[in-house]
């Protein structure tokens, strides 16, 4: 009884780490396209969630824990256009460094992890209603 119940906590840490990396991805696409305000003003840089494992010594087993937020260095696109009020003297305006494309993959690939963590807690909340209906028998 004990390792399903462990087993249903490792699977909760999956998703919530998963459920914080969407967030996250969500935050970047909605600011894909924001640029600064005046002159010279920096967009928003897109971030990148990280993750580390920590030892939970109540359940014997490793877990996942959502990080800290890096931010990406890649540098910012910059696009001609003279009339935006973020416009440089020639005429430039810097947009975020986020690519959508690859946002989405990510957003992709964190669906799927929290999907495969749901599916951790479906099968064992099966196992788990299969043994009581043994033990009743």
């Amino acid at each position: 009884m004990n390792d399903f119940l462990t087993s249903l906590r490792i699977a909760a840490t999956g998703l919530h780490a998963q459920t914080a990396r969407m967030r996250v991805i969500a935050e970047n696409i909605a600011n894909a396209d924001s640029a600064g305000k005046t002159p010279g003003e920096d967009p928003y840089r897109r971030r990148i969630p990280t993750f580390k494992a920590a030892f939970d010594s109540e359940l014997g087993a490793t877990t996942v824990k959502i990080g800290r937020l890096a931010f990406d260095d890649s540098a910012f696109e910059s696009r001609y256009e003279p009339g935006h009020p973020a416009a440089d003297a020639l005429g430039y305006v810097k947009y975020p460094n986020v690519d959508s494309l690859v946002e989405a993959m990510d957003m992709r690939e964190a669906q799927r992890t929290y999907e495969a963590n749901l599916n951790v807690v479906s099968v064992t909340r099966d196992m788990l209603g299969n043994t009581l209906d043994i033990l009743k028998g």
